[in-house]
Parts: structure tokens; C-alpha cells; sequence
């Protein structure tokens, strides 16, 4: 004979799979946030690698007065285009228009002054606001590495080395690897993909709680030779298989477009495989059935089924705001961070784009939510037996 509570948990997974139009757009709702990382992250990678093949296209006015500088600009990959003179207000609507993310504007006595060794002036207009900071900073290195080079051949034309300039030689090495750099990236996009644990399975929970409870069904149901906990403990266990499916489904989803996606174009990597990716879903399934276990319990706590969407609409935000106060402090991985639900997953997610975690984050990822949810179905058993909740008094 099967166990009574698999009896109601069979029961109620039939009726939620028979309302389609909720099935389908919890199914929506599953796969629009990796598709929508996928579309972000992409545009970043097109807007990065676009320079390289295009080149950067920027307009001079006087083009001709420094020709050694416009050699060096084509060397580049830089696109020079000769401009007529134009105003201030007309190098400003140039900008505007998001024609060139660079003008140049080279004095009139350009030839002039650096032939008699003066400050030759060349002017340099951009739009801060334009997203157009890498082109322009190619086009700053160009300049700089032109200055650099005529004032170390007048050093020499003088019988002093350019080394004079330089008495400080500062060499940089960045021991960062893509993983560590994208980590905190990746970490914070990917944060959120877990918030359908919350909701995937509460239209069910709801349902199967304060719903029949107005729809007066659950009096015939508790009328059965069942005990309390074995009716919560179904509903419990319909509402997480629902936001296991939910999770299970996004995650893949999200790891076969970050595995397809040239991340490396950015300097970002994912090194996760699909061995990692189901031990991170093995570590999520308590956190699925904390979240149903407390919309179950809530749900009972409520007078009516308006009510309890409403507390659940506002309690599924809740979970989040321990990771977004770590993302706005910056804070440091530390242990505590794995015994929060919710932002446990979040770090191990982030720990695991780093490289090797170890076993004891697994462990108290897995069991802080599991706690929570045990504890959670036991409120919701005790509140089942009150003559109160099944009365909605």
C-alpha cells in the first residue's frame, strides 16, 4: 500500500499539471532569464569585438598638417576622416548624431609650432555620455605614443637620451585569470536565475492551501484516514517538484548559452561542466523545498487565496535582499555566506565559476535550507490540525 502523503503528493501533481496555462508560463518565466543573459552578454561581446573588426572611424579637421600622425592613427586600425572646419556647436552636433565617438581638431599652426619646437596643439572632442570609451582611449594611446616619440627624437637631435624622461620603469603584471575576473560578473547575472525556486511552485502552493480551503475541499480531504503532516508533506513535495523542474530547466539553459557564447572575447570565462552543474543543482533542491514548505505554510496563515498570493508576491522578494547587500558592499566570500538560503546558492554559484570549492560549502548550502524547510513543514503540520485555519477563522 502506498505511504498516505504519496497519495495527496500523486493527487495534487495531477491537478497542477492540468492547468496548462500555468504550466506554460511558469515555462516562459524558466527560460526568459537565460535567454535574456544570453542576449545581454552577447551584445557586450558584438559592441567589444566590433572595434577589432571594423577599426575605429574618427573624423580630423586638418588632416593635413600632421601627417606623420595620421599614418600612425591607419597603423592602428583607426579610420581617419577628413572633416571640414567646423565650430564648436558643429563638433558638437557631430558627436551628438553618434556619427565618430572621436573628432580631432588640429591647430591651424600645427606645422608651424612643431617645426619651432612649441606645443602644437591638437584637440581632442567626445561625448562622455556615448558608450565609446575603449575607441576613445585607442585613439588617446595614439596620441600619446606620437608625443612620446617626438619629444625622444629631440632628445636625441640634442645628444640627450630619452631614457632621461623616464626614471622610473613600472612594470605591471596581473595575476587575475578570466575565471576570477568574470566570476563577480557572472555571480550577480546569474543570482537571480535562481528566484523561480520561489515561484514556480507557488501558484500551487496557494492552490492547494488557502484554495481549497474556499473552494471548501479541504474539509472532504481532512475528513480522510490521513494525518496532518501526511496532507502538508504531499502539497509540500507537489510544490517543490514544480520548482525543482523550474530550476533544473533554467540552469541547464543558462550553462549550454554561457558555454556557447565566446566569453573570452571580454575576458570572461565559464569553466563550469555538467558534472558541476548537477552538483549544484543537487545543493539547490533543499532550497526548492524550503520555498515551498514556507508559501505552504504562509498560505495557511492567510484568510483567503487573494491574501496569500499577495504575502507570497512579497515574501519571494525577501530571499533576495541578503544578495544584493553583499553585491553593494562588496564583500568578501566568507563562511557565514553558505548558512542563508538563497544567498548561499548565490556564493557557491560564484565559488564555483572561481574553480574548485571544495566539499564543506556543498554541505552547508545543502543543509541550511534543508533545515529551514523541515522546520517550516512542521509549522505548516501543526497549523493543518487547527480547526481555525480549515474553518478560516
Amino acid at each position: 500500500m502506498k505511504p498516505k502523503f504519496l497519495i495527496v503528493f500523486l493527487k495534487e501533481l495531477r491537478e497542477a499539471l492540468r492547468d496548462k496555462r500555468t504550466l506554460g508560463l511558469l515555462a516562459l518565466f524558466t527560460v526568459m532569464y537565460p535567454v535574456m543573459i544570453g542576449y545581454l552578454l552577447n551584445q557586450s561581446i558584438n559592441r567589444a569585438t566590433k572595434p577589432e573588426r571594423d577599426g575605429v572611424e574618427i573624423a580630423v579637421i586638418g588632416a593635413s598638417q600632421a601627417p606623420t600622425l595620421m599614418s600612425q592613427l591607419k597603423q592602428r586600425n583607426i579610420n581617419v576622416k577628413n572633416q571640414a572646419p567646423l565650430d564648436e556647436e558643429g563638433i558638437t552636433k557631430l558627436l551628438q548624431a553618434r556619427t565618430y565617438p572621436v573628432v580631432l581638431r588640429v591647430s591651424d599652426k600645427f606645422t608651424e609650432n612643431y617645426a619651432a619646437m612649441r606645443p602644437a596643439r591638437i584637440e581632442l572632442w567626445f561625448d562622455s555620455s556615448d558608450e565609446s570609451g575603449k575607441r576613445r582611449r585607442e585613439v588617446e594611446d595614439v596620441l600619446e605614443a606620437y608625443s612620446a616619440n617626438v619629444a625622444g627624437a629631440r632628445l636625441l637631435a640634442h645628444g640627450v637620451s630619452p631614457a632621461t624622461l623616464a626614471p622610473i620603469q613600472v612594470q605591471r603584471f596581473d595575476t587575475g585569470t578570466n575565471a576570477s575576473r568574470s566570476a563577480g560578473l557572472i555571480g550577480s547575472l546569474l543570482g537571480i536565475l535562481f528566484l523561480p525556486v520561489f515561484i514556480c511552485g507557488m501558484s500551487t502552493a496557494v492552490d492547494s492551501t488557502a484554495g481549497e480551503r474556499e473552494r471548501r475541499s479541504m474539509e472532504v480531504l481532512m475528513a480522510q484516514p490521513a494525518r496532518a503532516w501526511e496532507l502538508v508533506v504531499g502539497k509540500w513535495l507537489t510544490a517543490g517538484c514544480l520548482a525543482i523542474a523550474g530550476i533544473t530547466l533554467e540552469l541547464a539553459l543558462a550553462h549550454a548559452i554561457l558555454s556557447w557564447l565566446p566569453l573570452e572575447e571580454i575576458g570572461m570565462s565559464w569553466s563550469l561542466n555538467w558534472g558541476d552543474l548537477a552538483l549544484l543543482i543537487v545543493a539547490t533542491i533543499p532550497l526548492c523545498l524550503f520555498a515551498s514548505g514556507m508559501q505552504v505554510a504562509l498560505a495557511m496563515n492567510a484568510k483567503s487565496f487573494k491574501e496569500a498570493q499577495s504575502v507570497l508576491s512579497f515574501v519571494t522578494l525577501v530571499p533576495l535582499i541578503p544578495g544584493v547587500v553583499v553585491s553593494m558592499m562588496e564583500l568578501k566570500t566568507a563562511t557565514w555566506m553558505y548558512m542563508v538560503p538563497m544567498l548561499s546558492n548565490q556564493t557557491l554559484l560564484r565559488e564555483m565559476t572561481k574553480g574548485d570549492v571544495g566539499i564543506l560549502p556543498f554541505v552547508m548550502t545543502f543543509s541550511c535550507s534543508a533545515l529551514v524547510a523541515l522546520l517550516a513543514v512542521g509549522f505548516a503540520s501543526w497549523r493543518m490540525k487547527s480547526e481555525r485555519y480549515v474553518l478560516a477563522v
